[in-house]
C-alpha cells in the first residue's frame, strides 16, 4: 500500500479571521481592536498564515499596510473557507438559530455584494425572521438608539466616532457624469441625500470650510434617484471611492473641489440588554465581517 499523499496546508479559521480583519482595515492596530486581541497576536496569526501558504500576504512598513497580489487572492479564499467552516460547525453541533433580527444597512450597500451575504445567511439560518431596513446612515443611527433596530451596518458619524466594529474604510470623492464641468466662479451644484445624511453633512461642511459657494441641484432619499440625477449631469455628489456606480466618474482635481476625507463603515449593536435576537445578530455580524471584502465591490 502506497504512502498517503499530503493534502496540503490546513488553514486555521482564527488566523483567517485575523487576516480578513487586517485586510479590511489595512491596520494591525485596528484589527486587534476589532478582534479583541493583542497586536502581537495579530502579527503572529498573519505570520503563521504566511508560513502555511508559503507566500507574503501583506507588504508592510512603519507607515502603511497593503495587500500583495497573493494577499488579494487569499482575500477571496478566506471568506469562502470561513463560511464553509461556520456552516459545518452549525450542522454538526445541531444548533439552529431562531428569533427575530432587525437589521439596518446603509444605502451605500444596495449596489454591492451585501445581498449575497444576506442570502447565504438566510440559507444557513432559515428559522431567523430577518427584517431588513435600508436607510441613510444617519437615520439608522437614530433608529438603533431608539431600540428599533438590533444590528446596523452604516457609516460612522465622524473621525471621533469609534463605536461599533470597523468593517471597512475608504476615501470619499466627488463624482459626476463624464465630461461634467464645474465652473469655479459659480456655486457648486450638489446632488445630496436629505438630512440626516452623513455624506450630505460632510459635503456641506468641507465646502463651507473652504468658502466655496454651493446650491442644491437635487435631493433624494434614494440612492438610485441620486445616481439618475448625476448621470443626467445635474451636478456632483460625494460618494465612497470604492463604490462608484457605473456611468459616473471621479470629478478631476482640476475642478478645485475640496478634499472630502476618509469614511469608515462599522457594525453597531443595540444598547438594550441581550434578548432572543442576540445569537442571530452575532451570527450575521460574523458573516458580514468574514465576507467584508465583498462589500466594496459593485454587484
Amino acid at each position: 500500500m502506497g504512502a498517503a499523499s499530503y493534502p496540503g496546508p490546513v488553514y486555521d479559521p482564527g488566523q483567517l479571521r485575523t487576516f480578513l480583519a487586517v485586510a479590511q482595515t489595512l491596520s494591525f492596530t485596528q484589527a486587534a481592536r476589532r478582534l479583541g486581541l493583542r497586536q502581537s497576536t495579530v502579527s503572529q496569526h498573519v505570520r503563521k498564515l504566511e508560513e502555511a501558504t508559503g507566500r507574503q500576504l501583506f507588504a508592510r512598513d512603519t507607515h502603511s499596510v497593503e495587500l500583495t497580489e497573493d494577499g488579494e487572492a487569499m482575500l477571496g479564499f478566506a471568506g469562502t473557507i470561513l463560511a464553509a467552516h461556520e456552516r459545518a460547525t452549525a450542522f454538526f453541533t445541531g444548533t439552529r438559530l431562531r428569533g427575530r433580527l432587525r437589521f439596518g444597512a446603509s444605502e451605500d450597500f444596495v449596489l454591492t455584494r451585501l445581498p449575497e451575504i444576506l442570502e447565504a445567511f438566510r440559507h444557513d439560518h432559515p428559522e431567523v425572521d430577518l427584517e431588513l431596513s435600508v436607510e441613510l446612515s444617519g437615520t439608522l443611527h437614530e433608529r438603533l438608539a431608539a431600540g428599533r433596530l438590533d444590528l446596523v451596518l452604516a457609516k460612522r458619524r465622524g473621525p471621533q466616532d469609534r463605536r461599533g466594529r470597523l468593517v471597512w474604510r475608504d476615501r470619499m470623492v466627488w463624482i459626476g457624469a463624464e465630461g461634467l464641468r464645474v465652473d469655479p466662479d459659480r456655486p457648486v451644484p450638489l446632488i445630496v441625500f436629505p438630512p440626516p445624511g452623513i455624506t450630505r453633512a460632510r459635503a456641506l461642511e468641507v465646502l463651507e470650510r473652504e468658502g466655496r459657494a454651493w446650491r442644491i441641484a437635487c435631493t433624494s432619499g434614494s440612492l438610485s434617484g441620486l445616481i439618475a440625477a448625476a448621470r443626467a449631469g445635474l451636478g456632483v455628489m460625494a460618494h465612497t471611492r470604492g463604490l462608484i456606480p457605473p456611468g459616473l466618474v471621479r470629478v478631476p482635481d482640476r475642478a478645485g473641489l475640496p478634499d472630502l476625507g476618509g469614511v469608515e463603515f462599522a457594525l453597531l449593536r443595540g444598547e438594550r440588554p441581550a434578548d432572543s435576537s442576540a445569537p442571530a445578530a452575532d451570527a450575521l455580524a460574523a458573516a458580514i465581517l468574514s465576507g467584508g471584502d465583498r462589500l466594496n465591490r459593485p454587484a
